[in-house]
C-alpha cells in the first residue's frame, strides 16, 4: 500500500492578517515625516526644505529597494528574506527616532525606506502560499494593510507628536516591527524558488521579463497611469482643502484623508472577484469610477460632500485596478512572482510621482479645474491601457487556444 502524498500547506486567514499588517507598517514609515516637517526643521535647527528632503530620500530609498532588493525573493529563502529586510528598516525607524541632526535623520529615514520593502516580499508570498483558487483574495488581505498603513501614517504621525513629540512615531514603529517580524518567523513556512539564479542574472531578468511578457507591460503601464491620475489628488488636495473654498486646518484635512482607508479596505473584496473570473469586468468598472470620481471632485471646489464622495470612489477605484493588475502578473510565472512584481511595482511609483509633478503644475497653471482635468485625462489613458490589455490577452488566447487562459 503505497503512502499518500502530503497535501500542501497553505497560509491562514491570521497568519495572512499579520503579513497585512507587516505590510502596513513597512509602506507606511515611508509617510511619518510628512505631516511632521515643520516640527522636524524646529527641533534639528535645519531649514524647511532641508527637512522636506527627508521625503525625497525616502521615495528615492524605497526605489531602489524595489529594483535591487525585491527580486531577490526569487533566489533567497522567503521568510528569511522578509523577516532580515522589516529587522533592517525597524533599525532604520530606530536612527530616525534617535536623530540629533539631519544627517542622522537622513541615515535613519534612507536605511527604512530601501528595506521597507519587505512588504513588496510578502505581497507575492502571499500568492505563492495561498491555494490556487484563492490567491487573489490572499494578495487583496496584504495589499489592504498595505494601503491602509500608507493612509493612516500621516494622522498617526501627527498624533503621537502631540504626545511625545516628533521622533516619538519612529521608536514606536520600530518596537512593533521587531515584535511583528518575530511573529512572523515563527508562523510563516519556509519558501524558496527552485531556481537558483545569480543576482546579476536576476537583475538582467527584469528587463528580459518587460521584453517576453506583453502582460506584464500593459498591466505596468495601466497601474502606473491609474496611480498617476490618484497622485495628481494626492499632491494638490491640501492646496484646495486649506483655501478659501473650505478653510480646513491640517487635522481636518487629514480627516478627509481618511476616507481612503475605506478603498483600501475594499481590496480584498477586488481579490476575492478576481478569484471567481471577474477580474476582467472588476477592471473595467474600476476605469469607469477612475474617471467618474474626477467629476465629482471637480464638484468638490466647493462642495465638501462633494470631495469626499470623489475621494472615496477615487480610492476604490485604484484598488480594483491594482489588486487585478497583481493577481494577472503573479499568474504569468508563477516562479518569477518577486520579479514581476518589481518591474511592477517600479512602473507604478513612476507613475505615482510623475502624477505628483504633473498635478502640482496643473494646480500651479489650472487651478483645482487643471487638476481635475489632468486627472480625467490620465483615467482616459488608464482606460486606453486597459483596452490594449485586452487586445494582448485575445491574441495570446488566439495563438495559444489549448494553453490555460489566466482569468484575473
Amino acid at each position: 500500500m503505497s503512502a499518500q502524498k502530503p497535501q500542501p500547506s497553505y497560509l491562514t486567514t491570521p497568519v495572512l492578517l499579520l503579513m497585512a499588517i507587516a505590510c502596513g507598517l513597512c509602506a507606511g514609515g515611508n509617510y511619518f515625516n510628512q505631516p511632521l516637517l515643520h516640527s522636524i526643521s524646529v527641533s534639528l535647527g535645519i531649514t524647511e526644505t532641508r527637512a522636506a528632503l527627508t521625503v525625497t530620500v525616502a521615495q528615492v530609498s524605497y526605489a531602489l529597494g524595489l529594483l535591487f532588493i525585491v527580486p531577490l525573493g526569487d533566489k533567497f529563502e522567503r521568510r528569511q528574506l522578509a523577516v532580515g529586510l522589516m529587522v533592517l528598516a525597524a533599525i532604520g525607524q530606530f536612527i530616525s527616532g534617535l536623530a540629533i541632526n539631519s544627517s542622522m535623520l537622513f541615515a535613519g529615514v534612507g536605511m527604512a525606506g530601501l528595506f521597507s520593502v519587505a512588504a513588496q516580499v510578502l505581497v507575492p508570498m502571499a500568492a505563492i502560499l495561498s491555494a490556487p483558487s484563492r490567491s487573489g483574495r490572499a494578495v487583496g488581505m496584504v495589499m489592504s494593510g498595505l494601503l491602509t498603513g500608507i493612509l493612516l501614517a500621516r494622522s498617526v504621525a501627527g498624533l503621537l507628536s502631540g504626545i511625545g513629540g516628533w521622533s516619538t512615531v519612529y521608536l514606536v514603529s520600530g518596537v512593533i516591527m521587531l515584535v511583528i517580524a518575530a511573529v512572523l518567523w515563527r508562523k510563516l513556512p519556509s519558501s524558496r524558488s527552485p531556481q537558483n539564479h545569480s543576482y546579476l542574472s536576476i537583475l538582467a531578468s527584469l528587463f528580459t521579463l518587460l521584453r517576453e511578457q506583453p502582460r506584464l507591460r500593459t498591466r505596468a503601464l495601466m497601474g502606473g497611469l491609474g496611480f498617476a491620475s490618484v497622485s495628481a489628488l494626492f499632491s494638490t488636495m491640501a492646496l484646495l482643502l486649506a483655501g478659501p473654498a473650505h478653510g480646513l486646518n491640517d487635522v481636518a484635512i487629514g480627516l478627509v484623508g481618511l476616507v481612503g482607508v475605506m478603498g483600501a479596505l475594499m481590496a480584498s473584496m477586488g481579490g476575492r472577484l478576481a478569484d471567481r473570473g471577474l477580474g476582467d469586468t472588476v477592471t473595467a468598472v474600476s476605469v469607469v469610477l477612475l474617471l467618474l470620481s474626477w467629476g465629482l471632485l471637480w464638484l468638490g471646489h466647493d462642495n465638501l460632500w462633494w470631495f469626499i464622495a470623489g475621494m472615496l470612489v477615487i480610492d476604490l477605484a485604484l484598488q480594483g485596478i491594482h489588486i487585478n493588475n497583481q493577481t494577472t502578473i503573479f499568474a504569468l510565472l508563477p516562479q518569477a512572482r518577486s520579479r514581476l512584481n518589481a518591474v511592477y511595482m517600479t512602473s507604478y511609483f513612476i507613475g505615482g510621482a510623475s502624477g505628483s509633478t504633473l498635478g502640482t503644475v496643473a494646480w500651479t497653471y489650472g487651478g483645482w479645474g487643471g487638476t481635475c482635468l489632468l486627472g480625467a485625462i490620465l483615467a482616459v489613458m488608464t482606460g486606453m491601457a486597459t483596452w490594449a490589455d485586452r487586445k494582448v490577452k485575445s491574441e495570446i488566447q488566439r495563438q495559444n487556444p489549448t494553453s490555460a487562459v489566466v482569468t484575473e
